[in-house]
């Protein structure tokens, strides 16, 4: 076997020192997961399992074109804790996330790798926050990419429902690339419910004019959030597609931009 052939430069996990001690890499890939049931039919780890899958692919698609980009290993925990009441859903404060996403971010400064994308692949990790807390603290350039908003202008050309959580969207990437991890009913259908979501007694939080956290306890009958039984695979297929080429674009391009006193604007405000 050619093992040099078999290494993934572009993926940290799946490379060695020998290979990684030669690279130059311009942009590191930090994909955010979460551990939480999602709906009947898929896996807890679904969101982690789909931050792993897409950044391998645009991280390979990226290198591919010449990007020195390096995905690194996706943190399986995430912000659950209006998830508390289902078994085993394995919370981090948003503060401890932070923290950790933070202290990763400085030991790849301290490597010389300032380009930063956090690739998140959780509802509940809202981290906006932290580029903001981290911005002028740091000589690193953060970006975020919520994946699952990438392809917001084309979603109702692949499906035919909204997906919130374990509907349409997520269960159509399982059966694309993880078909052995859905669970389903002896007749072949999917052992899911239909992800139905209650209202709240107030137009103005039905409407999204307020904001709450939602207690999915309350909001689901089994955590789903979204009906996932129109998905398939060719619909999972067609989304990674999107995914692919607007984000390796996106790594192309920042991998080739130097940084300098304008970045990530390009000429004068004034102009």
């Amino acid at each position: 076997m050619n093992t040099e052939a078999a290494l993934q430069p572009w993926n940290l996990a799946a490379t060695n020192y020998g290979a990684v001690k030669h690279e130059k890499y311009e942009v590191a890939v930090l994909p955010l997961g979460a551990t939480e049931p999602h709906n009947l039919h898929l896996p807890y780890g679904m969101d982690t399992l789909e931050g792993d899958l897409v950044g391998q692919k645009i991280c390979e698609a990226a290198w591919r074109r010449g990007a020195k980009v390096v995905l690194l290993p996706t943190i399986p925990y995430g912000t659950v804790s209006n998830q508390r009441e289902f078994p085993l859903s394995l919370n981090l404060k948003p503060t401890t996330l932070g923290a950790v996403i933070a202290d990763l971010i400085e030991s790849l400064v301290y490597q010389r790798i300032r380009k930063i994308v956090l690739l998140n692949s959780h509802g509940g990790n809202d981290l906006k926050w932290l580029l903001r807390e981290l911005y002028g603290k740091t000589e690193a350039q953060l970006f975020l990419s919520n994946w699952y908003t990438v392809c917001q202008d084309v979603y109702e050309e692949i499906f035919e429902r909204s997906d919130d959580h374990a509907g349409e969207m997520e269960t159509s990437l399982a059966l694309a690339y993880w078909p052995e991890l859905v669970a389903r009913n002896p007749d072949g259908t999917l052992a899911a419910d239909e992800g139905k979501k209650a209202l709240t007694r107030f137009e103005a939080v039905n409407r999204g004019w307020v904001s709450i956290t939602r207690p999915w306890h309350l909001l689901t009958t089994n955590a789903g959030a979204g009906n996932p039984h129109a998905a398939d695979a060719g619909k999972g297929e067609r989304l990674m597609a999107v995914l692919v080429e607007r984000l390796a674009d996106f790594l192309v391009e920042l991998a080739a931009v130097e940084l300098d006193e304008r970045f990530p604007y390009q000429g004068s405000a004034n102009k």
